[in-house]
């Protein structure tokens, strides 16, 4: 793909709501363990490579005020008098995630650049859904309040075994809440995450995490380039008019 700029109009259509956006939102999804982080730090340096603005990101998180809520979901400590339950747990990643659209993601793709997030809405659906036993729909709801409707344009699910994914995940010492809980939740999660995937097989992409690293990132690639010239055809357009 040849290197494209991306050019930003700072004028009063970049101020109103943006919906739809001119950027790219493009999510990455999975287990513990999958890889999606790794593939997200590769695909960001071959976005930039070809030339477009792009901003890398991850959930919980994002912001000032985000992270320190990821310390608070992922540090709090298990079987504690203060143990978070399943709706506080929701209710932090979702402010987490109110905090980052608001200021960090839809920013940037109003102004037109690829933001790519490691972990978004679907993680809530797959974790606190599925694995939490929360109802799904109710979550559904709580999400687009949080984001003010902001979906992904595409979204990565890396899929792999289990024990497989813990396995990796369990080679960092630096463990949290979250990887530490048993077999069964995790199982359920990615049980979340393919059904998710199967009710909307358009925007969630299930990639192979078996494979490596290399292979993946190809895929990946060859999946994003079709709609990153689409989008760049419709600015073209859009300028000549």
């Amino acid at each position: 793909m040849p290197p494209v700029a991306i050019r930003v109009n700072q004028g009063a259509a970049a101020r109103k709501s943006p919906t739809p956006h001119r950027g790219l939102f493009i999510t990455f999804e999975g287990i513990e363990g999958s890889g999606k982080s790794t593939q997200a730090r590769l695909l960001t340096e071959f976005l930039k490579i070809s030339g477009f603005v792009v901003v890398e990101t991850r959930e919980p998180g994002g912001t000032p005020v985000a992270e320190r809520i990821r310390d608070i979901f992922l540090q709090t400590p298990k079987n504690t008098v203060d143990s978070l339950v399943p709706e506080t747990e929701t209710s932090l990643v979702l402010a987490a995630r109110s905090q980052h659209v608001a200021s960090l993601i839809r920013p940037a793709l109003a102004k037109g650049a690829v933001v790519l997030c490691d972990r978004f809405s679907d993680s809530t659906l797959a974790y606190q859904g599925y694995g939490r036993g929360l109802n799904v729909s109710k979550l559904q709801g709580f999400n687009r309040f949080a984001t003010q409707g902001l979906t992904p344009d595409m979204t990565f699910l890396f899929d792999l075994p289990v024990p497989k994914g813990l396995a990796r995940r369990r080679r960092n010492p630096n463990q949290n809440r979250i990887d530490k809980e048993a077999l069964a939740f995790h199982s359920r999660v990615r049980k979340g995450f393919l059904a998710l995937a199967s009710q909307q097989s358009r925007r969630i992409h299930i990639i192979n995490a078996s494979r490596s690293e290399e292979a993946i990132s190809r895929q990946i690639q060859t999946l994003v380039e079709p709609i990153l010239k689409r989008r760049l055809r419709a600015k073209q357009i859009s300028r000549a008019k």
